[in-house]
């Protein structure tokens, strides 16, 4: 059989289940994952390698409302992963099908590449319940394939695959076999503290919450790490350091760790906690924490 490699992007609202769809695919940790909505905020790579065929997964922040330049930042994202891909995959969450679901899929009638719609979570609900909106839904006919899946339980996962595979075109890997995701050991780090903030914080701290790393030192043995969980809100800045420093020594105990497992090497973490106001709707700051310039 011909070597096969091609572009999948994923798309849905957010919350929907896409990073840990992604993750499941990839069988390696890409995305973070969060039960708070908007959890991605970066168009994010992750690469599916096998000796057949490598499939390059366009993680993007959720199809939402733009009301900041951070908001209008991660509209481009998930615009622009549409363009040029061989399949797009878009994600329902089983247990909440509605009106905006709706509007997602018929935008994406014209395009032309294959469209499977993935019914995400069904772990949550059965068959029964699920029967009158997948009526509803039968009646997309510009839907190539449909199939229910849970990311978190692995059911149906091998089954979305195969389906990606027959749309991938013959070809050379567009990426190294041996990596699985297109960014950095530095964007990474980022991200799991901000996802461990994100776990420990829960409703505390809405999303006016982004990660700087301020120092990114890496040895043969060690990698040292500086880095600010730069909130919007003086008011929330004791809470995210939390009594006697505790909720932040609990972020930075638990970033740290999933570090070392991911880098296989020592790591020295430090976090501090500074506030910018309208962080969100100024272009530098996006740029400092980690947002393309050229779609800002």
């Amino acid at each position: 059989m011909a070597y096969k490699a091609g572009f999948v992007a994923i798309i849905g609202k957010p919350n929907v289940g896409k990073s840990s769809l992604v993750n499941s695919l990839v069988g390696e940790k890409v995305s973070i994952t969060s039960p708070k909505a908007q959890t991605t905020r970066n168009r994010i790579f992750g690469i599916k390698n096998t000796s057949d065929y490598q499939i390059v997964f366009v993680d993007t922040p959720g199809v939402q409302h733009t009301q900041n330049k951070l908001g209008e930042y991660m509209t481009k994202a998930t615009e622009g992963a549409t363009a040029g891909v061989d399949a797009i995959v878009i994600v329902l969450d089983a247990l909440r099908i509605g009106q905006e679901d709706y509007k997602i899929i018929e935008r994406y009638e014209k395009v032309k590449c294959p469209k499977i719609l993935v019914i995400n979570k069904i772990e949550n609900t059965n068959y029964e319940k699920m029967y009158p909106l997948l009526s509803k839904l039968n009646e997309y006919k510009f839907i190539d394939k449909f199939i229910t899946t849970s990311a978190y339980r692995k059911i149906n996962i091998e089954e979305l695959e195969k389906m990606l595979v027959e749309y991938l075109p013959e070809g050379e890997p567009f990426y190294p076999t041996d990596e699985y995701t297109d960014k950095s050991l530095r964007f990474m780090c980022g991200e799991i503290i901000r996802e461990k903030a994100l776990l420990f914080l829960q409703e505390e701290i809405p999303h006016g919450l982004a990660i700087e790393i301020s120092t990114f030192d890496e040895t043969r043995k060690t990698i040292k790490i500086d880095a600010n969980l730069v909130t919007d809100n003086a008011r929330h800045k004791q809470i995210i350091i939390g009594s006697k420093g505790e909720m932040l020594k609990k972020i930075g105990s638990s970033a740290r760790a999933e570090i070392e497992n991911l880098a296989g090497t020592k790591v020295m973490l430090e976090l501090f906690v500074k506030v910018k106001k309208d962080w969100k709707d100024d272009s530098v700051a996006l740029s400092d924490f980690g947002f393309s310039k050229k779609d800002l």
